[in-house]
Protein backbone atom coordinates (compact mmCIF):
# COMPACT_ATOMS: atom_id res chain seq x y z
CA UNK A 1 0.00 0.00 0.00
CA UNK A 2 1.23 3.28 -0.97
CA UNK A 3 0.56 5.80 1.73
CA UNK A 4 1.20 9.72 1.50
CA UNK A 5 1.06 11.85 4.19
CA UNK A 6 -1.59 14.76 4.63
CA UNK A 7 -1.95 17.64 7.01
CA UNK A 8 -5.36 19.08 7.71
CA UNK A 9 -6.07 22.73 8.32
CA UNK A 10 -6.82 21.17 11.74
CA UNK A 11 -3.18 20.52 12.38
CA UNK A 12 -3.82 17.22 12.60
CA UNK A 13 -1.42 15.06 10.45
CA UNK A 14 -3.31 12.00 8.30
CA UNK A 15 -1.90 9.11 6.05
CA UNK A 16 -4.15 8.13 3.19
CA UNK A 17 -3.73 5.78 0.13
CA UNK A 18 -2.58 7.42 -2.91
CA UNK A 19 -5.38 8.34 -5.40
CA UNK A 20 -7.85 8.89 -2.76
CA UNK A 21 -10.40 11.52 -3.49
CA UNK A 22 -11.03 14.98 -1.09
CA UNK A 23 -14.51 13.90 -0.40
CA UNK A 24 -13.19 10.55 1.45
CA UNK A 25 -11.11 13.14 3.40
CA UNK A 26 -13.59 15.07 4.36
CA UNK A 27 -15.96 11.93 5.88
CA UNK A 28 -13.46 10.38 7.50
CA UNK A 29 -11.64 13.71 8.85
CA UNK A 30 -14.99 16.09 9.38
CA UNK A 31 -18.02 14.76 10.39
CA UNK A 32 -19.34 17.72 11.88
CA UNK A 33 -19.39 20.15 9.59
CA UNK A 34 -18.83 17.71 6.20
CA UNK A 35 -22.16 18.83 5.33
CA UNK A 36 -21.73 22.39 4.27
CA UNK A 37 -17.84 21.54 2.93
CA UNK A 38 -18.36 21.95 -0.86
CA UNK A 39 -14.85 22.64 -2.20
CA UNK A 40 -11.40 21.86 -0.85
CA UNK A 41 -8.02 23.86 -0.68
CA UNK A 42 -4.85 21.32 -1.75
CA UNK A 43 -1.27 23.23 -1.30
CA UNK A 44 -3.29 26.57 -1.35
CA UNK A 45 -5.15 25.44 -4.75
CA UNK A 46 -8.67 25.12 -5.08
CA UNK A 47 -10.11 21.80 -5.85
CA UNK A 48 -12.99 19.67 -6.51
CA UNK A 49 -13.70 17.07 -4.41
CA UNK A 50 -13.51 14.48 -6.54
CA UNK A 51 -9.79 15.55 -6.43
CA UNK A 52 -7.30 12.46 -6.38
CA UNK A 53 -4.70 12.99 -3.74
CA UNK A 54 -1.34 12.11 -5.52
CA UNK A 55 1.66 13.28 -3.16
CA UNK A 56 2.33 14.85 0.33
CA UNK A 57 -0.01 18.00 1.16
CA UNK A 58 -1.70 20.08 2.75
CA UNK A 59 -5.56 20.12 2.87
CA UNK A 60 -8.08 23.01 4.23
CA UNK A 61 -11.37 22.41 3.24
CA UNK A 62 -13.88 25.26 1.94
CA UNK A 63 -17.62 25.27 2.96
CA UNK A 64 -20.28 27.59 1.76
CA UNK A 65 -19.74 30.40 4.47
CA UNK A 66 -17.26 31.79 1.85
CA UNK A 67 -18.07 33.62 -1.26
CA UNK A 68 -16.50 30.64 -3.73
CA UNK A 69 -18.11 27.70 -1.58
CA UNK A 70 -21.63 29.76 -2.41
CA UNK A 71 -21.07 30.14 -5.52
CA UNK A 72 -20.28 26.91 -6.02
CA UNK A 73 -23.58 25.71 -4.22
CA UNK A 74 -25.67 27.66 -6.50
CA UNK A 75 -23.86 26.78 -9.72
CA UNK A 76 -24.90 23.32 -8.60
CA UNK A 77 -28.34 23.81 -7.76
CA UNK A 78 -28.67 25.56 -11.26
CA UNK A 79 -27.20 22.75 -12.66
CA UNK A 80 -29.75 20.42 -11.07
CA UNK A 81 -32.50 22.72 -12.11
CA UNK A 82 -31.61 22.49 -15.65
CA UNK A 83 -31.57 18.47 -15.30
CA UNK A 84 -34.87 18.39 -13.74
CA UNK A 85 -36.62 20.92 -16.58
CA UNK A 86 -35.02 18.82 -19.13
CA UNK A 87 -36.02 15.59 -17.74
CA UNK A 88 -39.72 16.96 -17.45
CA UNK A 89 -39.92 18.92 -20.27
CA UNK A 90 -36.89 17.83 -23.15
CA UNK A 91 -37.98 19.97 -25.75
CA UNK A 92 -37.47 23.30 -23.72
CA UNK A 93 -34.96 25.99 -23.39
CA UNK A 94 -33.71 27.24 -20.19
CA UNK A 95 -32.19 30.62 -19.54
CA UNK A 96 -30.42 31.78 -16.15
CA UNK A 97 -30.61 35.79 -16.81
CA UNK A 98 -30.13 37.43 -13.89
CA UNK A 99 -30.50 38.33 -9.45
CA UNK A 100 -33.06 39.65 -8.22
CA UNK A 101 -34.38 40.25 -4.77
CA UNK A 102 -31.20 37.55 -3.55
CA UNK A 103 -32.59 34.97 -6.16
CA UNK A 104 -31.93 34.41 -10.13
CA UNK A 105 -34.55 34.93 -12.05
CA UNK A 106 -34.77 32.85 -15.09
CA UNK A 107 -37.36 31.60 -17.91
CA UNK A 108 -38.27 28.05 -19.64
CA UNK A 109 -39.16 28.29 -22.76
CA UNK A 110 -41.67 25.10 -24.35
CA UNK A 111 -44.53 24.25 -26.11
CA UNK A 112 -47.01 25.28 -23.26
CA UNK A 113 -46.10 28.47 -21.49
CA UNK A 114 -44.92 27.81 -18.31
CA UNK A 115 -47.37 27.58 -15.13
CA UNK A 116 -47.69 27.08 -11.16
CA UNK A 117 -48.16 23.68 -11.69
CA UNK A 118 -44.73 23.34 -13.79
CA UNK A 119 -42.97 25.08 -10.86
CA UNK A 120 -44.22 22.49 -8.57
CA UNK A 121 -43.40 19.33 -10.75
CA UNK A 122 -39.74 20.74 -11.42
CA UNK A 123 -39.52 21.83 -7.43
CA UNK A 124 -40.61 17.93 -6.36
CA UNK A 125 -37.85 16.78 -9.20
CA UNK A 126 -35.28 18.90 -7.75
CA UNK A 127 -35.36 16.87 -4.66
CA UNK A 128 -35.80 14.05 -6.01
CA UNK A 129 -31.94 14.46 -7.34
CA UNK A 130 -31.02 16.17 -4.34
CA UNK A 131 -32.56 13.33 -2.30
CA UNK A 132 -30.36 10.66 -4.26
CA UNK A 133 -26.70 12.72 -3.83
CA UNK A 134 -26.46 11.93 -7.56
CA UNK A 135 -22.66 12.18 -8.07
CA UNK A 136 -21.31 15.10 -10.60
CA UNK A 137 -18.96 13.77 -13.08
CA UNK A 138 -16.11 16.32 -13.94
CA UNK A 139 -15.63 15.34 -17.96
CA UNK A 140 -12.68 16.34 -20.14
CA UNK A 141 -13.94 16.43 -24.18
CA UNK A 142 -11.84 17.63 -27.29
CA UNK A 143 -14.01 20.95 -28.04
CA UNK A 144 -15.18 19.41 -31.73
CA UNK A 145 -16.77 16.75 -28.88
CA UNK A 146 -18.56 19.18 -26.76
CA UNK A 147 -19.33 21.14 -29.89
CA UNK A 148 -20.91 18.19 -31.38
CA UNK A 149 -22.86 17.56 -28.20
CA UNK A 150 -24.41 20.55 -27.35
CA UNK A 151 -24.96 20.88 -31.89
CA UNK A 152 -27.33 17.64 -30.77
CA UNK A 153 -29.28 19.12 -27.64
CA UNK A 154 -29.87 22.31 -30.26
CA UNK A 155 -28.12 24.60 -27.65
CA UNK A 156 -26.87 27.08 -29.94
CA UNK A 157 -25.57 29.37 -27.48
CA UNK A 158 -22.89 27.03 -26.61
CA UNK A 159 -22.11 26.35 -29.50
CA UNK A 160 -21.15 29.83 -30.24
CA UNK A 161 -19.42 30.28 -26.96
CA UNK A 162 -17.30 27.15 -26.96
CA UNK A 163 -16.38 28.12 -30.89
CA UNK A 164 -14.35 30.90 -30.19
CA UNK A 165 -12.56 29.26 -27.03
CA UNK A 166 -8.53 29.14 -27.78
CA UNK A 167 -8.61 25.79 -25.77
CA UNK A 168 -8.44 22.08 -27.33
CA UNK A 169 -9.90 20.56 -24.23
CA UNK A 170 -13.40 21.75 -22.58
CA UNK A 171 -13.98 20.24 -19.33
CA UNK A 172 -18.37 19.57 -19.28
CA UNK A 173 -20.24 18.16 -15.81
CA UNK A 174 -22.42 15.09 -16.11
CA UNK A 175 -25.28 14.45 -14.19
CA UNK A 176 -27.67 10.98 -14.96
CA UNK A 177 -26.15 11.38 -18.08
CA UNK A 178 -26.87 14.89 -19.44
CA UNK A 179 -24.11 16.88 -20.32
CA UNK A 180 -23.47 20.96 -19.65
CA UNK A 181 -20.87 23.56 -19.50
CA UNK A 182 -20.24 25.61 -16.69
CA UNK A 183 -18.05 28.25 -16.16
CA UNK A 184 -16.80 27.39 -12.63
CA UNK A 185 -16.46 24.82 -10.22
CA UNK A 186 -19.39 22.53 -9.28
CA UNK A 187 -20.20 20.59 -6.43
CA UNK A 188 -19.30 16.38 -6.80
CA UNK A 189 -22.63 15.25 -4.70
CA UNK A 190 -26.13 17.11 -5.27
CA UNK A 191 -27.38 16.02 -1.26
CA UNK A 192 -24.60 19.19 -0.59
CA UNK A 193 -27.93 21.18 -1.50
CA UNK A 194 -29.86 21.82 1.82
CA UNK A 195 -31.65 24.56 1.21
CA UNK A 196 -33.39 26.34 -1.89
CA UNK A 197 -36.94 27.31 -3.50
CA UNK A 198 -38.05 27.72 -6.69
CA UNK A 199 -41.36 30.01 -7.01
CA UNK A 200 -43.87 31.20 -10.41
CA UNK A 201 -42.74 34.71 -11.24
CA UNK A 202 -44.71 35.38 -14.76
CA UNK A 203 -43.39 35.07 -17.15
CA UNK A 204 -40.45 32.69 -15.63
CA UNK A 205 -39.04 32.04 -12.18
CA UNK A 206 -37.07 32.59 -9.34
CA UNK A 207 -34.64 30.46 -7.90
CA UNK A 208 -33.77 30.95 -4.31
CA UNK A 209 -31.16 29.96 -2.12
CA UNK A 210 -29.33 31.18 0.98
CA UNK A 211 -26.47 33.26 1.61
CA UNK A 212 -22.77 32.42 2.67
CA UNK A 213 -23.41 35.15 5.60
CA UNK A 214 -27.05 33.03 6.75
CA UNK A 215 -26.47 29.35 4.73
CA UNK A 216 -29.08 27.85 7.27
CA UNK A 217 -31.87 30.43 6.50
CA UNK A 218 -33.47 31.83 2.66
CA UNK A 219 -33.45 35.58 2.44
CA UNK A 220 -36.48 37.26 3.07
CA UNK A 221 -37.93 37.79 -0.68
CA UNK A 222 -38.84 41.50 -1.40
CA UNK A 223 -40.04 42.07 -4.95
CA UNK A 224 -38.60 44.87 -6.72
CA UNK A 225 -40.93 45.92 -9.55
CA UNK A 226 -39.00 48.75 -10.49
CA UNK A 227 -35.47 46.69 -11.10
CA UNK A 228 -37.31 43.79 -13.19
CA UNK A 229 -38.72 46.68 -15.16
CA UNK A 230 -35.90 47.75 -16.44
CA UNK A 231 -34.23 44.38 -16.72
CA UNK A 232 -36.88 43.74 -19.21
CA UNK A 233 -35.96 47.06 -20.77
CA UNK A 234 -32.35 45.25 -21.22
CA UNK A 235 -33.50 41.93 -22.62
CA UNK A 236 -35.53 44.29 -25.36
CA UNK A 237 -31.82 46.27 -25.78
CA UNK A 238 -30.37 42.63 -26.05
CA UNK A 239 -32.44 41.75 -29.12
CA UNK A 240 -32.31 45.29 -30.85
CA UNK A 241 -28.27 44.75 -30.75
CA UNK A 242 -28.59 41.34 -31.86
CA UNK A 243 -26.56 40.24 -28.80
CA UNK A 244 -27.79 37.81 -26.69
CA UNK A 245 -24.96 35.86 -25.06
CA UNK A 246 -21.11 36.38 -25.81
CA UNK A 247 -20.98 34.26 -28.39
CA UNK A 248 -22.98 36.45 -30.17
CA UNK A 249 -20.94 39.22 -29.36
CA UNK A 250 -17.73 37.63 -30.59
CA UNK A 251 -19.61 36.73 -33.78
CA UNK A 252 -20.25 40.57 -34.50
CA UNK A 253 -16.20 41.20 -33.71
CA UNK A 254 -14.97 38.73 -35.81
CA UNK A 255 -17.33 39.79 -38.81
CA UNK A 256 -16.79 43.40 -38.52
CA UNK A 257 -19.97 44.64 -37.24
CA UNK A 258 -18.80 45.87 -33.50
CA UNK A 259 -18.85 49.61 -34.84
CA UNK A 260 -22.40 49.50 -35.29
CA UNK A 261 -23.05 47.40 -32.11
CA UNK A 262 -21.02 50.14 -30.54
CA UNK A 263 -22.61 52.98 -32.28
CA UNK A 264 -26.93 51.36 -32.00
CA UNK A 265 -25.97 50.78 -28.64
CA UNK A 266 -24.82 54.17 -27.13
CA UNK A 267 -27.71 55.86 -29.00
CA UNK A 268 -29.91 53.53 -27.05
CA UNK A 269 -28.06 55.37 -24.16
CA UNK A 270 -29.10 58.70 -25.45
CA UNK A 271 -32.88 58.10 -26.09
CA UNK A 272 -33.04 56.89 -22.02
CA UNK A 273 -31.14 59.89 -21.34
CA UNK A 274 -33.07 62.11 -23.08
CA UNK A 275 -36.60 60.58 -22.60
CA UNK A 276 -35.46 60.49 -18.71
CA UNK A 277 -34.75 64.72 -19.03
CA UNK A 278 -38.28 64.93 -20.95
CA UNK A 279 -40.25 63.33 -18.12
CA UNK A 280 -38.26 66.04 -15.69
CA UNK A 281 -38.97 68.85 -17.60
CA UNK A 282 -42.83 67.43 -17.72
CA UNK A 283 -42.82 67.61 -13.73
CA UNK A 284 -43.14 71.76 -13.53
CA UNK A 285 -42.49 71.28 -9.70
CA UNK A 286 -39.37 69.17 -10.27
CA UNK A 287 -36.36 71.57 -9.38
CA UNK A 288 -33.84 69.17 -7.93
CA UNK A 289 -32.62 65.68 -9.53
CA UNK A 290 -30.76 63.09 -7.19
CA UNK A 291 -28.64 60.57 -8.79
CA UNK A 292 -27.43 57.49 -6.95
CA UNK A 293 -26.41 54.21 -7.80
CA UNK A 294 -23.90 51.48 -6.71
CA UNK A 295 -20.26 51.97 -7.06
CA UNK A 296 -19.09 52.37 -11.00
CA UNK A 297 -22.18 52.96 -12.56
CA UNK A 298 -21.07 55.41 -14.06
CA UNK A 299 -23.33 58.33 -12.38
CA UNK A 300 -20.78 61.22 -13.09
CA UNK A 301 -20.76 61.09 -16.83
CA UNK A 302 -24.78 59.83 -16.43
CA UNK A 303 -25.09 63.37 -14.71
CA UNK A 304 -23.55 65.37 -17.30
CA UNK A 305 -25.39 64.31 -20.82
CA UNK A 306 -28.32 64.15 -18.27
CA UNK A 307 -27.58 68.22 -17.89
CA UNK A 308 -27.19 68.28 -21.48
CA UNK A 309 -30.80 66.89 -22.19
CA UNK A 310 -31.95 69.16 -19.60
CA UNK A 311 -30.56 72.17 -21.93
CA UNK A 312 -32.02 70.72 -24.63
CA UNK A 313 -35.51 71.32 -23.00
CA UNK A 314 -34.75 74.86 -21.74
CA UNK A 315 -33.41 73.95 -18.43
CA UNK A 316 -30.00 75.29 -16.78
CA UNK A 317 -28.49 72.43 -14.20
CA UNK A 318 -26.77 73.49 -12.02
CA UNK A 319 -24.75 70.66 -10.45
CA UNK A 320 -23.91 70.53 -6.46
CA UNK A 321 -21.60 68.26 -5.17
CA UNK A 322 -22.59 66.12 -1.80
CA UNK A 323 -18.68 65.59 -0.83
CA UNK A 324 -19.08 69.31 -0.16
CA UNK A 325 -21.25 68.89 2.52
CA UNK A 326 -18.86 65.95 4.31
CA UNK A 327 -18.77 66.84 8.05
CA UNK A 328 -15.43 67.65 9.57
CA UNK A 329 -13.25 64.27 10.06
CA UNK A 330 -13.24 64.53 13.97
CA UNK A 331 -16.96 64.62 13.87
CA UNK A 332 -17.43 61.81 11.00
CA UNK A 333 -19.79 58.50 12.64
CA UNK A 334 -16.85 55.13 12.83
CA UNK A 335 -18.22 52.03 12.25
CA UNK A 336 -18.50 48.81 14.17
CA UNK A 337 -14.57 48.17 13.77
CA UNK A 338 -13.70 51.84 14.83
CA UNK A 339 -13.01 53.21 11.76
CA UNK A 340 -14.32 56.65 10.01
CA UNK A 341 -17.56 55.26 8.04
CA UNK A 342 -17.31 57.61 5.08
CA UNK A 343 -20.24 56.32 3.48
CA UNK A 344 -22.64 56.87 6.69
CA UNK A 345 -25.55 59.61 5.89
CA UNK A 346 -24.51 61.09 8.88
CA UNK A 347 -21.13 61.60 7.56
CA UNK A 348 -22.31 64.74 5.72
CA UNK A 349 -23.93 67.75 7.41
CA UNK A 350 -27.75 66.94 6.41
CA UNK A 351 -29.37 70.12 8.43
CA UNK A 352 -27.09 72.58 6.30
CA UNK A 353 -27.47 70.56 3.37
CA UNK A 354 -31.37 71.18 3.43
CA UNK A 355 -31.25 74.34 4.68
CA UNK A 356 -28.95 75.52 1.22
CA UNK A 357 -31.39 73.53 -0.80
CA UNK A 358 -34.21 75.22 0.73
CA UNK A 359 -32.89 78.50 0.38
CA UNK A 360 -32.12 78.02 -3.25
CA UNK A 361 -35.29 76.89 -3.60
CA UNK A 362 -37.05 79.98 -2.55
CA UNK A 363 -34.55 82.32 -4.99
CA UNK A 364 -32.15 83.03 -2.34
CA UNK A 365 -28.05 83.11 -3.60
CA UNK A 366 -26.08 80.29 -1.07
CA UNK A 367 -22.56 79.69 -0.31
CA UNK A 368 -21.68 76.29 -0.65
CA UNK A 369 -19.05 75.16 1.36
CA UNK A 370 -16.11 73.18 -0.01
CA UNK A 371 -14.61 70.23 1.34
CA UNK A 372 -10.63 69.86 1.68
CA UNK A 373 -9.70 66.21 2.13
CA UNK A 374 -6.14 66.58 2.53
CA UNK A 375 -6.85 68.65 5.97
CA UNK A 376 -10.29 66.84 6.79
CA UNK A 377 -11.94 70.21 7.32
CA UNK A 378 -14.93 72.10 5.32
CA UNK A 379 -14.06 75.40 4.12
CA UNK A 380 -15.76 78.92 3.33
CA UNK A 381 -13.85 80.26 -0.19
CA UNK A 382 -17.03 82.57 -1.69
CA UNK A 383 -18.60 79.62 -3.95
CA UNK A 384 -21.46 81.40 -4.45
CA UNK A 385 -24.37 79.81 -6.71
CA UNK A 386 -28.52 80.71 -7.47
CA UNK A 387 -31.19 78.93 -8.95
CA UNK A 388 -32.56 81.05 -11.58
CA UNK A 389 -36.39 80.60 -13.14
CA UNK A 390 -35.31 78.16 -15.50
CA UNK A 391 -32.63 76.32 -12.85
CA UNK A 392 -32.38 73.17 -11.75
CA UNK A 393 -30.25 71.71 -8.99
CA UNK A 394 -28.70 68.27 -9.80
CA UNK A 395 -27.32 66.40 -7.15
CA UNK A 396 -24.99 63.23 -7.66
CA UNK A 397 -24.34 60.84 -4.84
CA UNK A 398 -24.73 57.48 -2.91
CA UNK A 399 -27.39 59.01 -0.59
CA UNK A 400 -29.67 60.61 -3.31
CA UNK A 401 -32.37 57.47 -3.07
CA UNK A 402 -32.51 57.88 0.60
CA UNK A 403 -35.38 60.44 1.79
CA UNK A 404 -33.22 61.54 4.56
CA UNK A 405 -30.63 63.55 2.46
CA UNK A 406 -33.48 65.56 1.31
CA UNK A 407 -36.19 65.50 4.40
CA UNK A 408 -36.66 69.51 4.07
CA UNK A 409 -37.68 69.41 0.51
CA UNK A 410 -41.46 68.50 -0.46
CA UNK A 411 -41.52 65.36 -2.89
CA UNK A 412 -42.87 67.03 -5.44
CA UNK A 413 -40.09 69.04 -5.85
CA UNK A 414 -37.30 66.24 -6.36
CA UNK A 415 -36.71 63.46 -8.72
CA UNK A 416 -35.08 60.47 -8.27
CA UNK A 417 -32.48 58.56 -10.20
CA UNK A 418 -31.39 54.92 -9.65
CA UNK A 419 -28.33 54.38 -12.26
CA UNK A 420 -26.78 51.15 -11.82
CA UNK A 421 -24.46 48.88 -14.51
CA UNK A 422 -26.93 45.54 -15.33
CA UNK A 423 -26.08 42.70 -16.69
CA UNK A 424 -27.19 42.81 -20.70
CA UNK A 425 -25.72 39.23 -21.75
CA UNK A 426 -24.99 36.41 -20.47
CA UNK A 427 -21.97 33.52 -21.23
CA UNK A 428 -24.81 31.34 -22.23
CA UNK A 429 -28.25 30.14 -21.45
CA UNK A 430 -26.98 28.91 -18.29
CA UNK A 431 -23.97 30.93 -17.42
CA UNK A 432 -24.94 34.75 -16.45
CA UNK A 433 -22.38 37.49 -15.73
CA UNK A 434 -22.98 38.93 -12.32
CA UNK A 435 -23.60 42.86 -12.10
CA UNK A 436 -21.02 42.75 -9.50
CA UNK A 437 -18.38 41.42 -11.81
CA UNK A 438 -18.98 44.20 -14.79
CA UNK A 439 -18.59 47.38 -11.81
CA UNK A 440 -15.75 45.47 -10.32
CA UNK A 441 -14.13 45.26 -13.28
CA UNK A 442 -14.85 48.78 -14.44
CA UNK A 443 -13.01 49.78 -11.26
CA UNK A 444 -10.33 47.84 -11.95
CA UNK A 445 -9.50 49.81 -14.49
CA UNK A 446 -10.35 53.13 -13.23
CA UNK A 447 -8.52 52.89 -10.25
CA UNK A 448 -5.31 51.61 -12.07
CA UNK A 449 -5.52 53.96 -14.33
CA UNK A 450 -6.33 57.30 -12.53
CA UNK A 451 -5.94 56.45 -8.55
CA UNK A 452 -2.96 54.87 -8.44
CA UNK A 453 -4.48 51.76 -7.29
CA UNK A 454 -3.59 48.37 -7.70
CA UNK A 455 -6.29 45.41 -8.86
CA UNK A 456 -5.24 43.83 -5.44
CA UNK A 457 -6.24 46.95 -3.65
CA UNK A 458 -9.44 47.40 -5.65
CA UNK A 459 -10.40 43.57 -4.58
CA UNK A 460 -9.56 43.83 -1.27
CA UNK A 461 -12.16 46.69 -0.78
CA UNK A 462 -14.80 45.30 -3.12
CA UNK A 463 -16.28 43.45 0.05
CA UNK A 464 -16.75 46.91 1.90
CA UNK A 465 -17.84 48.37 -1.02
CA UNK A 466 -20.47 45.91 -1.44
CA UNK A 467 -21.53 46.16 2.43
CA UNK A 468 -22.13 49.90 1.99
CA UNK A 469 -23.73 49.76 -1.02
CA UNK A 470 -26.01 46.85 0.72
CA UNK A 471 -26.99 49.57 3.56
CA UNK A 472 -27.18 52.51 1.64
CA UNK A 473 -28.15 52.25 -2.17
CA UNK A 474 -29.86 49.26 -2.60
CA UNK A 475 -32.58 49.26 -0.09
CA UNK A 476 -33.56 52.41 -1.76
CA UNK A 477 -33.42 51.50 -5.35
CA UNK A 478 -36.94 50.98 -5.24
CA UNK A 479 -37.91 54.95 -3.95
CA UNK A 480 -36.46 55.65 -7.64
CA UNK A 481 -38.53 57.73 -10.18
CA UNK A 482 -36.81 56.06 -13.14
CA UNK A 483 -33.88 53.94 -13.21
CA UNK A 484 -31.01 53.63 -15.81
CA UNK A 485 -28.71 50.96 -16.71
CA UNK A 486 -25.22 51.91 -17.85
CA UNK A 487 -24.18 49.03 -18.78
CA UNK A 488 -23.09 49.11 -22.44
CA UNK A 489 -23.33 45.34 -23.97
CA UNK A 490 -19.39 45.50 -25.89
CA UNK A 491 -17.65 47.57 -22.70
CA UNK A 492 -16.31 44.07 -21.65
CA UNK A 493 -14.32 44.09 -25.08
CA UNK A 494 -12.97 46.92 -24.66
CA UNK A 495 -12.08 46.48 -20.56
CA UNK A 496 -10.65 43.13 -21.08
CA UNK A 497 -6.76 44.18 -21.63
CA UNK A 498 -6.55 47.16 -19.33
CA UNK A 499 -7.93 44.35 -16.79
CA UNK A 500 -5.77 41.57 -17.48
CA UNK A 501 -3.02 43.86 -17.30
CA UNK A 502 -3.55 44.57 -13.69
CA UNK A 503 -4.95 41.67 -13.20
CA UNK A 504 -1.99 39.50 -14.09
CA UNK A 505 0.11 41.39 -11.17
CA UNK A 506 -1.90 39.82 -8.37
CA UNK A 507 0.83 37.37 -6.10
CA UNK A 508 -0.18 33.59 -5.62
CA UNK A 509 0.03 35.06 -2.04
CA UNK A 510 -2.62 37.50 -1.58
CA UNK A 511 -5.48 37.11 -0.33
CA UNK A 512 -7.52 37.79 -3.45
CA UNK A 513 -5.61 35.83 -5.77
CA UNK A 514 -8.57 33.15 -6.74
CA UNK A 515 -10.74 35.62 -7.46
CA UNK A 516 -8.04 37.87 -9.64
CA UNK A 517 -7.74 34.16 -11.54
CA UNK A 518 -11.48 34.20 -12.17
CA UNK A 519 -12.11 37.39 -13.32
CA UNK A 520 -8.91 36.65 -15.59
CA UNK A 521 -10.61 33.81 -16.91
CA UNK A 522 -14.05 35.20 -17.33
CA UNK A 523 -12.56 37.74 -19.18
CA UNK A 524 -10.92 35.83 -21.89
CA UNK A 525 -13.72 34.50 -23.04
CA UNK A 526 -14.31 38.19 -24.72
CA UNK A 527 -12.72 39.49 -27.90
CA UNK A 528 -10.63 42.38 -28.34
CA UNK A 529 -12.25 45.42 -29.38
CA UNK A 530 -10.19 48.75 -30.68
CA UNK A 531 -11.12 51.67 -27.47
CA UNK A 532 -10.87 54.38 -29.98
CA UNK A 533 -13.83 53.39 -31.29
CA UNK A 534 -15.20 54.01 -27.90
CA UNK A 535 -17.29 57.67 -28.25
CA UNK A 536 -15.60 60.71 -26.50
CA UNK A 537 -19.17 61.23 -24.29
CA UNK A 538 -20.15 57.53 -23.70
CA UNK A 539 -19.83 56.44 -20.13
CA UNK A 540 -17.21 54.06 -20.71
CA UNK A 541 -14.80 56.81 -21.05
CA UNK A 542 -15.06 57.35 -17.57
CA UNK A 543 -13.33 54.49 -16.54
CA UNK A 544 -10.92 54.02 -20.02
CA UNK A 545 -9.99 58.04 -20.27
CA UNK A 546 -10.53 60.53 -23.02
CA UNK A 547 -14.28 61.81 -21.56
CA UNK A 548 -15.08 65.11 -23.43
CA UNK A 549 -16.44 65.59 -19.75
CA UNK A 550 -13.11 65.63 -18.54
CA UNK A 551 -10.56 67.10 -20.61
CA UNK A 552 -8.58 70.12 -19.85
Amino acid sequence: MNNIKVILNNKKDIEVEKGTPLYKIIENNYKENKESIILGKVNDEIKELNTKIEKECIFEPIEITESIGMKTYVRTLQFILIKSVLDLYPEAKITIEHSISKGIFGEIHKNKPLCEEDIIKIKNRMKEIIYNNICINKVSKSKEEAIKIFNEYGMEDKVRLLKHLNNDKVWLYELENRFDYFYGPMAYFTGIITLFDLVYYKPGFILRYPTEENPKELPQFIEHKKLAKIFYETEKWGRILDVADVGALNDKVENNDIIDIIRVAEALHEKKIAYIADMINEKKDVKIVLIAGPSSSGKTTFARRLGIQLRVNGLKPISISLDDYFVDRELTPKDENGNYDFESIYALDLKLFNENLRDLLEGNEVEIPSFNFKKGKREWINHKIHLPKNGILVIEGIHGLNEMLTSYIPKQNKFKIYISALTQLNLDNHNRIATTDVRRIRRIVRDSLFRGCTAEETLEMWPSIKRGEEKNIFVFQENADVMFNSTLVYELCILKNYALKELRKVSKKSSVYYEAIRLRSFLNFFKDVNPEYVPENSILREFIGESCFYKK
